[in-house]
């Protein structure tokens, strides 16, 4: 990860960034992300991304009224263009840092919007792929939500590391293939692009 960040509203330090612990995103990974790739300082499909984020946020009842897709697009120009990432990735964080009705606190705090660039993570070269043992469970209330909650993925990847590989592909408990734990999934076959839906 690059050292800057764009943290609510200005560029700061990655290390002075701090969100409330007894937030609903400390306490219960109440957020949204994308990731997005960055071609020659220009975020790839950018709408696509804007429009999951306003589904996710809207899933989950994160409030993102006060967010325009016009100012979080400059947003991200800046830091891409601050941080000088020409080819890399950037993500794109919504958190809820209101309290909850669990463990409720009297501090008011509204949503935090954080974006972090860094180079691509996984290089093409000796690249090892396994399969994941955890299943994807597709009827969850998550599905095809980008929160973050991914202890799940964590867990996954992990287990893939101790076992020697870069990333693993994952299968529903339908035996159907989802995702890879980090990243997308797709293929080519007989001149046409696959991938599993949403």
């Amino acid at each position: 990860m690059h050292d800057n960040i764009f943290y609510n509203g200005k560029v700061v330090s990655a290390e002075s960034v701090m969100i409330g612990g007894l937030s609903s995103a400390a306490l219960y990974g109440k957020g949204i992300f994308t990731t997005v790739a960055i071609y020659y300082k220009k975020p790839f499909l950018w709408e696509k991304h804007w429009k999951r984020l306003e589904g996710s946020a809207k899933a989950i009842g994160i409030a993102i009224s006060d967010i325009s897709e016009i100012i979080l697009k400059e947003s991200l120009s800046e830091i891409i263009n601050g941080n000088d990432c020409s080819f890399g990735r950037a993500r794109i964080t919504i958190l809820d840092e209101s309290p909850s009705m669990i463990w409720p606190f009297r501090i008011k705090r509204n949503t935090t919007v954080m974006i972090t660039t860094a180079d691509f993570r996984i290089s093409p070269q000796n690249f090892r792929l396994t399969f994941s043992p955890y299943r994807v469970n597709s009827v969850s209330p998550l599905t095809g939500i980008k929160t973050c909650n991914y202890l799940d993925k964590i867990i996954a990847l992990n287990k893939a590391k101790d076992r020697g590989f870069d990333e693993a592909v994952c299968f529903n408990e339908n035996g159907e293939l989802a995702s890879a734990v980090m990243a997308n999934l797709f293929w080519l076959k007989d001149g046409k692009l696959f991938t599993p839906p949403l």
